[in-house]
């Protein structure tokens, strides 16, 4: 309790909170999610009234928790008759149009907010890009931040808070993330995903305060998005480029960006259909699976025509370079077995070099030509090999999954060696469809109570000093097994590991609510 005239900053209870519908317009998904309700009605809003005492109001339940609230007296705000959207800029019309539409509200662009409004303005302060202020006083509220990805966080809390409370509190929350990435990726080259369930998927991810989807879109079962430049290799179900933009679109209305990963030079197999000549044998003449062979130069042109499509199709800026899982090094004694990629390391790179090198030479080469595109580019750590002639790209961030393949460092040693790091740990974080090689499905509750992002390989975490070069994370969801669950069946098994996620990654603090709480909450509003 905190008496009057005491101004006070209540941490956020950790509790989550069901998903409004967007109120897109003219978007392709027709259909809502499952369990998604209608924006409330306007109702009557609260006004201040001389004659009566207001308590103390109470820090909003949102997901993620708010970090900084300050209490105030007063009746907090709801959406009501009359009540307005208005902007102090026309780059927040579009974040002002969509809350209008969730709360029932009129969108009345630049204006000056009244009672019952709500105001979204940008402000020069110098603060991080995603923060925000959200002010209830006065019967009205205002929503500020330095960008407008800020703004539209804002928006989101306040969506959240009538949406569990009816009523947004009084006083002021001020709020940020401590991790800038914070992201969903999606295996859509082994099991087909239609454009509206991953429409569905943007919607209730900007809902949570996520900023980037990954797209894994080739592997050895499927190609998925269709090619203008290669259209031999496209899978019969693929989105088309039609489709693709339209998520785009509503991506960057969310403020999320799309992260594409063609991976290469294993998990090739559909681009290796169409194209057997390309693909690694041994010396008796056996198949390796998905394996490109990078010793002939045709393997790396088709990539590059590939990559250089595809960055034109998607303009975002960041790219997933893969390199897991390359076949050749995954046999005892690969230049014996490949003779082919060891002459062609040696003669690329000197008499020193193996085939391990002859990979990181191509990663970088697939690297240049991303580069060339101005991206901000990752690849798997099971590819980013110790020692050697050639080392992987300073530039290159280190997306850390698993400490289980060959080639599999501890996080320590890319991190001592300055590499930006992202988070996927397969032990918490990955989601594979049939649960094979061990895999067990992620629940809400473990990365809730035992995950953090410094835990980047099985349950230890790695030392602290570290935390600001772990850039976030990612929840991955992997379709081995591709007909084990249908897209319903993942949209809820995601669904506690989404929330339990941006918690953790939002606010580096223990939650104060338990288990039990927070999912009690999400059911009751979902």
């Amino acid at each position: 309790m905190v008496g009057a005239g005491v101004v006070a900053v209540v941490a956020g209870a950790a509790l989550t909170v069901g998903l409004w519908p967007s109120g897109d317009s003219g978007t392709p998904s027709t259909r809502r999610p499952t369990g998604e309700r209608s924006a409330l009605a306007p109702a009557a809003s609260p006004s201040p009234s001389p004659s009566r005492t207001y308590p103390m109001s109470r820090t909003p339940r949102t997901i993620p928790a708010v970090r900084e609230h300050t209490p105030a007296r007063g009746p907090g705000w709801r959406p009501a008759k009359g009540g307005r959207v208005v902007v102090g800029d026309t780059a927040l019309a579009d974040e002002g149009r969509l809350l209008a539409e969730e709360l029932g509200l009129t969108y009345a662009g630049e204006e000056e907010a009244r009672a019952g409004d709500v105001g979204l303005n940008l402000t020069d302060e110098d603060a991080n890009a995603e923060s925000y202020t959200l002010r209830v006083a006065d019967g009205r509220v205002r929503i500020s931040g330095t960008e407008e990805a800020g703004v539209f966080y804002g928006t989101r809390t306040l969506k959240q808070e009538v949406q569990g409370n009816a009523t947004a509190p009084e006083g002021v929350v001020r709020d940020s993330p401590a991790k800038p990435q914070r992201g969903f990726m999606l295996d859509i080259a082994r099991k087909h995903f239609t454009a509206a369930w991953i429409e569905d998927r943007i919607r209730e991810l900007g809902d949570l305060k996520y900023n980037q989807l990954g797209l894994h879109f080739s592997d050895d079962q499927g190609f998925r998005i269709a090619s203008d430049s290669h259209p031999e290799v496209v899978s019969k179900e693929h989105l088309t480029k039609a489709e693709v933009r339209r998520i785009l679109a509503l991506a960057k209305s969310r403020h999320i960006a799309v992260v594409p990963e063609i991976d290469s030079p294993g998990h090739l197999g559909a681009v290796i259909a169409a194209h057997p000549d390309l693909q690694l044998r041994n010396t008796a003449g056996v198949a390796s699976k998905g394996a490109m062979d990078i010793s002939k130069p045709a393997a790396g042109k088709i990539v590059d025509e590939l990559l250089n499509e595809y960055a034109d199709l998607f303009p975002g800026p960041y790219w997933h370079l893969g390199a897991d899982e390359y076949q050749a090094l995954t046999v005892s004694d690969p230049a014996a077995s490949y003779p082919q990629l060891a002459a062609a390391a040696t003669k690329a790179y000197g008499s020193g070099a193996g085939i391990a090198d002859l990979a990181t030479g191509w990663l970088n080469d697939r690297a240049d030509t991303m580069r060339g595109h101005d991206r901000t580019m990752r690849a798997w750590n099971d590819g980013i090999f110790a020692g050697g002639t050639v080392q992987a790209d300073e530039d290159l961030q280190v997306a850390y999954w698993t400490g289980k393949e060959i080639g599999a460092r501890q996080p320590t040693e890319y991190l001592r060696s300055g590499r930006d790091l992202l988070n996927y740990n397969d032990e918490y974080l990955y989601y594979v469809l049939g649960q094979p090689n061990t895999f067990v499905y992620p629940t809400g509750q473990r990365i809730y109570e035992q995950w953090t992002p410094l835990v980047v390989r099985g349950t230890k975490p790695v030392s602290k000093e570290y935390d600001a070069q772990i850039l976030g994370a990612s929840f991955a969801v992997w379709c081995d097994l591709s007909g084990s669950q249908t897209q319903a069946q993942v949209a809820a098994g995601i669904r506690m590991p989404l929330r339990a996620l941006t918690q953790k990654l939002w606010d580096p603090r223990t939650p104060t609510a338990s288990w039990a709480d927070f999912k009690a909450l999400a059911g009751k509003l979902d």
